[in-house]
């Protein structure tokens, strides 16, 4: 069997349908998968990006950010969408690219949404300690710097003193608490996430209902002359810092698509999984819009540059014009509320990246891509327990010591990619299973995939040097776990070929690969500044190599068994790739990203 031999979508199928003690309980309403999916939108991105990506890159332009990185997340919703209805089966990207593009790409998105999944819960909890610390100096508890951050961060106290960080105990509690909670059961824990969402949305909306009166359109640069006292202008860092804000801001919307590793807990997949990745992203996509362009018009863009809690800058704004007032006595109290609405939402937004990430080891496990035990079932509370303790422990520990203040853009990368893996995976579906059962299909397709691919990869090429080296080095680590374990033990082999006699490659798969790398090449050059052979270079040869593997997937033979010898090649060659990639990094990180401020 070829690296890219697809697993049968009816085995698939037929795996999701299992019923017994060791399977994953049906237990998840639409309603249920649609809060799990505003839980996870509605958490850092609403409460702290968004006025970051404001102050450094969009300026007020950051409600088109917003609306441009849901249009994103339109498209790939629309792809997963189809996906979860028609394969229900835990695993998201990975299981679609598993029955679609061949078990090779299918590990290699699999490892990519570690980055989604774990990274991001860590970054969250990171987030939720800052939010919580806050709020309890509200309350006078003062919390000791040392335990609010990991040895390697040093803070500079109120009385201009430094003291090094121990290691950020809320972080790493409320990781350990959600792990807890969803070992428990995945109902408990949808119920406990569906009552913080009523909360946090609730907070949400009152600010949009509190702040809408006392938006001032000079800040938006609207009703006066840009560049007069006053006047803010609306795009000040151009276009281009339109596209990068929005894909600094696209953390925010990653959460729709955790929505898809719980198909196989759905009680009705076919109907309730478009509804739940569908409505939480319309859902979140509105509030964040109105969020944006409320907060840009309460307060000059600029004082949100470095703001840890933007809303509250907004909300304070707000309270100096209302002074005298009713709604000013409601104002008073609307920072306190803020943070508490943050403390819950984060909480939130934890739940379901934790239960996404022990869903896709669940799914790898089954296929032997993993150890046996990473699929086991508790025999009571019938939830992956093995896995979801040590994506607890990873992200504790991540959460409790190291400093990931750049871990947003990666997790933002990662998700970008599987989007490109999903829409793609559509395509080929669409021409390798033909007459497959589809109770949702993507509308104008091949249209829509392609156009979630282009813009996918238009939000990534824009991320900076350093996240995309960071990209390149996780996925070198990937390969060589794959040939040194996966590749012996998977149960694909000897399952023969799926591919179909008449199978034609799609063109449409193969033009969106094309116009990649076209937009790539223009891209670089218009809209990142002083872009040199670098910037081109690595860019390119991400795209590049995607794009032969896609190529290799879909003209390459499917059937054969394993060898030794493709192991063995396969295991040197990433392994000199894995030394190579080093030593750029090293390089780069070293001299260039110095010598030319990247």
């Amino acid at each position: 069997m070829s690296l890219f031999a697809t697993k049968p979508i009816d085995r698939i199928i037929a795996e999701a349908q299992e019923t017994g003690e060791h399977t994953l309980k049906k237990a998840l309403t639409s309603l249920d998968l649609t809060m799990l999916g505003v839980g996870a939108i509605i958490g850092t991105g609403i409460f702290v990006l968004t006025g970051q990506a404001a102050g450094k890159h969009a300026g007020p332009a950051v409600v088109i950010s917003m609306i441009l990185a849901g249009i994103v997340s339109a498209f790939a919703a629309l792809c997963y969408s189809e996906f979860a209805a028609s394969v229900p089966i835990s695993g998201s990207a990975y299981a679609y690219g598993y029955g679609t593009l061949g078990e090779f790409v299918a590990w290699i998105i699999g490892w990519d949404l570690i980055l989604e999944y774990a990274f991001g819960a860590a970054t969250v909890a990171v987030g939720w300690s800052g939010y919580l610390v806050s709020l309890l100096n509200d309350f006078g508890i003062v919390f000791p710097a040392q335990l609010t951050a990991g040895p390697w961060t040093v803070m500079t106290l109120a009385d201009g003193s430094q003291v090094r960080g121990i290691v950020n105990l809320p972080g790493l509690l409320i990781a350990v608490g959600v792990t807890l909670l969803l070992i428990k059961g995945i109902k408990e824990s949808a119920s406990f996430n569906s009552i913080i969402v009523l909360v946090k949305v609730l907070v949400v909306v009152l600010f949009i209902v509190a702040g809408i009166g006392y938006v001032n359109k000079a800040n938006l640069g609207m009703g006066c002359t840009p560049g007069t006292p006053g006047c803010a202008e609306f795009m000040p860092f151009g276009f281009g810092g339109v596209i990068t804000g929005a894909a600094v801001i696209f953390f925010a919307y990653i959460g729709f698509d955790a929505v898809s590793t719980a198909a196989q807990e759905a009680k009705n997949p076919q109907k309730d999984m478009p509804i739940g990745i569908i409505g939480s992203l319309a859902i979140c996509t509105v509030l964040y819009v109105l969020v944006a362009g409320i907060m840009v018009g309460l307060v000059d863009y600029k004082l949100l540059t470095n703001a840890a809690a933007p809303i509250a800058v907004a909300v304070d704004a707000a309270l100096q014009l209302a002074q005298g007032t009713t709604m000013g006595k409601i104002l008073a109290v609307f920072p306190t509320i803020i943070k508490v609405g943050a403390v819950l939402g984060l909480s939130s937004t934890m739940v379901v990246m934790v239960m996404g990430q022990p869903r896709v080891f669940y799914s790898m496990s089954k296929d032997g891509l993993l150890p046996t035990w990473a699929a086991k079932v508790h025999p009571k509370y019938q939830t992956p327990h093995i896995t979801t303790a040590i994506t607890g422990t990873i992200v504790a520990i991540l959460a409790g010591l190291v400093p990931i203040s750049l871990l947003g853009e990666l997790v933002s990368i990662g998700t970008l990619f599987a989007f490109v893996i999903v829409g793609t995976g559509i395509i080929i579906l669409r021409e390798t299973n033909p007459t497959m059962h589809r109770p949702f299909k993507v509308p104008l397709s091949p249209f829509i995939p392609i156009a979630t691919v282009l813009s996918a990869a238009y939000l990534m090429n824009s991320l900076p040097l350093d996240t995309w080296i960071r990209l390149i080095d996780w996925m070198s680590i990937g390969l060589v776990i794959y040939f040194a374990y996966s590749y012996s033990n998977s149960r694909l082999s000897g399952s023969g070929a799926v591919q179909a006699e008449n199978y034609k490659p799609p063109v449409a798969a193969l033009a969106g690969i094309i116009l990649t790398l076209i937009l790539t090449a223009w891209q670089v050059k218009r809209y990142i500044p002083n872009a040199t052979a670098i910037d081109y270079g690595i860019r390119l040869f991400f795209w590049i190599v995607v794009g032969l593997l896609f190529v290799m997937l879909m003209y390459g033979k499917k059937a054969g068994g394993r060898s030794t010898q493709t192991k063995t090649l396969g295991l040197i060659v990433s392994l000199l790739n894995l030394a190579a990639w080093t030593g750029i990094t090293y390089w780069f990180f070293a001299h260039y990203a110095q010598l030319h401020g990247k």
